[in-house]
Order: C-alpha cells, then sequence, then structure tokens
C-alpha cells in the first residue's frame, strides 16, 4: 500500500511537472496542428510565389533527383518556401505542389508530419529550447525561464514587435555541450542564463552572435 501510494504521488508530481512541449509544437503550427483553418493570413489566396532566384534553386534541387521523382524534392522545396517567405502558409504547400507537379495533399502530409515546417507565422528570430534528458539535467529550465523573462513571452508565443517565437523542442544532437538552444539556423551551446541574455540583446541589436560554444 506504502508503495501504491507514492507510486500515486510521484505520477501526480510528474503530471505538474509536465512541460509546454506538445503546446509549444502546435502553437508553431508543427506538428501538433493537422487540420487547416482558413484565416485571413493563411488562405489559399495568401500571397505566394517563388523568387526568380528561388525558381532556380527548385530547378537544381528537383535535378538531383532520377526523372520522374519531383516528389522526391518536397521536403528540401518545402524548405526553400519556408525560408522566402518566413513560415508555410496554405498558399506555399499549393505552390510547392504545382511545381513539383504532385497532389497538395502530398505536401500538406510532409508539412503537417515535420516540426521544422511552421504553417502560422513566426517571429524574424526562431528560438528553439532543448530540454530533453541531457539539456535538462544540465539546467535548460533556467535557459527556458532567463528567455521567458528577457521576453516576456512563454513558449509556442510570439513577442509584439514579431522579433523572437520561443519553442520548447526535443533533442537537438548537441547533447556533449548541454544546454544549448538552435536560434534560426545557429546553434548556441554550454550556454548560462546570462549567455543567453546577451546573445538576445545582440539580436535585437541587429547583431547576430557567432553560434558555437560559450
Amino acid at each position: 500500500m506504502f508503495l501504491s501510494s507514492a507510486l500515486r504521488a510521484a505520477v501526480s508530481h510528474a503530471g505538474r511537472q509536465v512541460r509546454t512541449l506538445h503546446q509549444s509544437a502546435a502553437r508553431a503550427g508543427a506538428g501538433g496542428i493537422f487540420v487547416h483553418r482558413d484565416t485571413a493570413d493563411n488562405n489559399p489566396d495568401t500571397p505566394f510565389e517563388f523568387t526568380p532566384e528561388n525558381l532556380k534553386r527548385v530547378e537544381a534541387i528537383i535535378n538531383n533527383y532520377p526523372e520522374g521523382h519531383k516528389q522526391a524534392a518536397t521536403i528540401p522545396v518545402l524548405d526553400l518556401a519556408q525560408r522566402q517567405h518566413g513560415w508555410l502558409p496554405i498558399s506555399a504547400m499549393n505552390k510547392v505542389a504545382e511545381v513539383l507537379e504532385i497532389p497538395p495533399m502530398r505536401v500538406y502530409e510532409v508539412a503537417t508530419f515535420y516540426t521544422m515546417f511552421n504553417r502560422q507565422p513566426m517571429g524574424k528570430y526562431h528560438i528553439q529550447v532543448c530540454t530533453t534528458t541531457p539539456c535538462m539535467l544540465c539546467d535548460s529550465d533556467s535557459i527556458m525561464q532567463a528567455i521567458q523573462n528577457k521576453l516576456g513571452i512563454k513558449g509556442g508565443e510570439t513577442t509584439p514587435d514579431k522579433l523572437f517565437t520561443l519553442t520548447e523542442v526535443e533533442c537537438l544532437g548537441a547533447c556533449v555541450n548541454a544546454p544549448m538552444v538552435q536560434i534560426n539556423d545557429n546553434y548556441y551551446e554550454d550556454l548560462k542564463p546570462s549567455d543567453i541574455e546577451q546573445i538576445l540583446d545582440e539580436l535585437k541589436a541587429g547583431r547576430v552572435p557567432p553560434p558555437g560554444p560559450s
């Protein structure tokens, strides 16, 4: 009976400690939300066209695959669309389907599966905080809290000036230098709260700090 009571207490405590990971991913429109609902800024009429430069990149990507297998280019072409637009409205997905000559549903399936694709507007800087076990043991909670205090937002939210979006994520593969965060394409590692605060100040000032361990 004592063991049963202890187990119930542990489960209850764990439940209270559940992180914002799944809510965070869902708010970003990645992984957690599979059903599209038209909004004023995300509908089939939302303007999106590849730039001439990116159309050349699309052609180069497609040429990496055997003839008749354009669908294999779905992930890199979606990534290119997201980099151009900042996120993936459904009109961008439809354009990807058009240039790859595949049904739109094949594109939707990919965009809703991978958390790297953001189907809601994002800030200029996407801060992804790893809180998986190695980072957690190295006090990633303090990094998450420092960012929340500095920016006044929680996981899955964007600052009012559209400069930062904060997301809590699973392992980013830099465990040896935990705790770490990914900001856009850059990894910042071996962080202390003061380090991430300085990084955010630099970004606010329009400067991108050198990536890597602090």
